[in-house]
């Protein structure tokens, strides 16, 4: 199979007629750039517009294409100057309303015209309306229908549905040059039709074909199109990691005393899980090329020890360890928990984060840089250019979902010395379904803790309204008074830190009165570190009763005595907040519950949310669900990087072609090398680089 270039494909949209430099910039903002681009611009939807249906047959709503009359046209003024239209067939009489019009418009629409119309019918005062119909006027009687149904796409601000039709008409016109790579005995195995039939059944299609298919994305030529576009995603990933595993790495082999004293001095023995995953990362670090792996855990299975030994298989290679976490509180504790580990075992732990004082920050950057700090710990603090490692082997990044692509790469870059890369691991309490996880993490190996510490209590789900608040207090107030502590937190709609904490300290207030006898802590974004490190340390020690706080407590926070937690306005929240949010108890040994108080009504997710938040606590159902309700672009915190914006494809619809797709990926790795780079750049194009991590 020979590679050559589709020249007519390949061209830039200024090719086309029609398209001059002001067409080409709006179209730039809806990534359209090239003859081939307009043909992988899909359509949102379809119209009917191959049958004239009587005028009288219409009902409000529908949208139909009618033959009719012009009966007479005015100019009348209501609010806004308008041009009515009254037309009929003999079937009917209907209201052609037009806000903007010329009197070019007004004179060609004489009493006697005969019109062609498209548009949806609506309930006037008096008799049906269509308001500004798409018209022809008839010159003749037998002027064809539209012979295949109106595609409607997807626009932007200045630009028509009937320009972006005759720009993709003439594209139709080119796709005889479009080259099909999939070998054909992969086609054949899945029952898919070539890719050029694909797109003139996307685009153009007949009447006969099923339009509920073509609007739920699950008929063959649009399954043709994302089983393509699925494949060229996870060739990248393929080269990336074949690429990543060229660069040379230190083996990581020490004596392991470190780490043996380490596992003496913790007060518990490691899960079945836990003893899997980290034989694992040794076998990785082992070598001399990148680890790049991912460690999936559910909320509470203990990955930050399964981190802590990767890093120490650094130290005891005289190497240094970074751990990146995505927030000042997690970070922050983090950076408890390894002092506390390593201090026993003489190894020094920097703190970086953004908030330090200069002198404090200056001090610790020559240390780091002159190899005294053996492990740092920090916030996106890591990835600024001032902060220079002296000999970088382990990078640990937890929740890694919540970084940008760029933020990863320049930590990635940081480890780069001498020619030599850091191994990675890559930590997240997100479970990721299993066909997500093979489609945007084939570059990374996959390890799972799917088991928890023994004693770790299930947590009893329930939702209730706001107007049952008073139940909900007093069932605060029987758990605090049995010497259990409780968590209450605060949600807002707006994405606004201030109002956040507004909201937390006025829940504060109301709280303090409601339980004078109880002592109440409270925690927010916007409280000095200190602060925030004494309420947290009061309410591990049990000084106080009930913690309020926002969505701060998330991720991190371990305090094995609390039992009850309360989450207000539950239904604003994501699923996977939810359930890391629930994740804060049934730490220790007593039955713990989780309420979820909601406003009513519910959307239709909302309740599909809280739902599932009843029935499982299971992190890999809950994240499969999520991603049937928001996409795979949420769940991976990608919607900001470009990654995983699939342009045909949906994760959650087309999670059955995956395994399919994997196995073609394989084929074509093997047997069909010279057409993974022309797939690749056909799909993803300028995206390539992004994908490096």
């Amino acid at each position: 199979m020979s590679v050559k270039k589709e020249s007519i494909l390949s061209s830039p949209v200024t090719s086309l007629k029609g398209v001059g430099s002001k067409v080409a910039e709006k179209l730039a903002r809806i990534n359209i750039r090239t003859v081939q681009d307009v043909l992988f611009h899909l359509p949102l939807r379809y119209q009917d517009r191959t049958r004239i249906l009587p005028a009288g047959s219409l009902q409000s709503g529908m949208e139909a294409v009618i033959e009719v009359q012009v009966d007479h046209a005015e100019i009348a003024f209501g609010r806004r100057r308008m041009l009515l239209v009254h037309v009929s067939d003999g079937t009917g009489a209907l209201l052609l309303r037009f806000f903007h019009f010329s009197a070019a418009q007004k004179n060609n629409l004489k009493s006697g015209t005969r019109l062609r119309c498209f548009g949806e019918a609506r309930q006037g005062k008096h008799l049906l309306e269509m308001i500004h119909p798409e018209y022809s006027v008839l010159q003749n009687e037998s002027q064809p229908v539209e012979d295949t149904l109106t595609a409607i796409y997807p626009v932007t601000e200045g630009l028509h549905q009937l320009s972006l039709r005759k720009i993709s008409e003439q594209s139709l016109q080119t796709a005889a040059e479009i080259k099909d790579w999939l070998p054909d005995n992969i086609l054949q195995s899945l029952n898919l039709p070539s890719l050029r039939e694909a797109l003139q059944i996307v685009h153009r299609p007949s009447p006969e074909v099923e339009l509920s298919r073509l609007l739920e994305g699950t008929h063959p030529a649009q399954q043709r199109l994302a089983f393509e576009e699925l494949l060229a995603h996870q060739l990248s990933l393929i080269k990336l990691r074949e690429k990543a595993s060229l660069n040379p790495a230190v083996p990581l082999q020490g004596d392991g005393k470190l780490r043996s004293q380490f596992l003496t001095n913790l007060p518990f023995d490691l899960t079945a899980a836990q003893q899997r995953v980290v034989l694992e990362i040794e076998c990785d670090s082992n070598q001399s090329f990148p680890m790049m792996r991912l460690v999936q855990g559910d909320v509470g299975s203990g990955k930050t020890v399964v981190a802590a030994l990767a890093c120490l298989q650094a130290i005891e290679m005289q190497q240094q360890a970074a751990l990146m976490a995505p927030t000042e509180i997690l970070a922050e504790q983090h950076f408890k928990n390894f002092s506390a580990w390593f201090g026993k075992l003489g190894i020094n732990v920097a703190w970086l984060s953004g908030k330090q004082k200069a002198a404090e920050r200056r001090e610790m950057l020559a240390k780091i840089i002159a190899g005294e700090m053996m492990m740092v710990v920090g916030t996106h603090a890591l990835f600024q250019n001032e902060v220079t490692f002296n000999n970088l082997a382990m990078i640990v990044i937890d929740e890694q979902h919540r970084f940008g692509v760029h933020q990863r790469l320049a930590l990635q870059e940081k480890g780069k010395k001498i020619n030599l890369f850091s191994h990675q691991l890559i930590m997240t309490a997100t479970p990721i379904p299993r066909t997500l996880a093979q489609t945007a993490y084939a570059d990374l190996d996959l390890s799972v803790i799917d088991e928890f510490p023994p004693g770790r209590q299930p947590v009893t789900t329930v939702a209730m309204p706001n107007s049952k608040r008073a139940e909900v207090i007093s069932r605060v107030t029987h758990a605090c008074e049995n010497g259990e502590q409780c968590y209450w937190v605060c949600t807002l709609v707006e994405e606004s830190d201030a109002l956040q904490c507004e909201a937390a300290e006025n829940t504060y207030a109301t709280l303090q009165a409601a339980f004078p006898q109880l002592n109440i802590g409270l925690v927010h974004g916007r409280m000095k570190s200190q602060e925030k490190e004494k309420t947290m340390q009061d309410f591990k020690n049990n000084k106080i009763n009930l913690l309020v706080a926002t969505t701060v407590i998330e991720v991190g926070v371990d305090v094995p005595n609390a039992s009850l937690m309360i989450i207000e306005n539950a239904e604003r929240l994501g699923l996977s907040q939810l359930h890391q949010l629930r994740g804060r108890v049934g730490r220790g040994s007593k039955k713990s519950a989780c309420v979820l108080m909601y406003q009513p009504p519910l959307s239709e997710n909302g309740k599909k949310r809280i739902q599932a938040m009843r029935e499982t606590n299971d992190g890999f159902r809950i994240a499969q669900i999520d991603l049937e309700l928001r996409g795979p672009g949420e769940l991976l915190g990608t919607k900001q990087t470009g990654i995983l914006q699939f342009r045909i494809a949906d994760l959650a619809r087309d999670k059955a072609l995956i395994p399919d797709v994997v196995k073609a990926a394989k084929i074509i790795m093997k047997e069909h090398p010279q057409i993974v780079n022309p797939l690749i750049e056909r799909w993803l194009g300028e995206k390539i680089e992004y994908q490096r991590v």
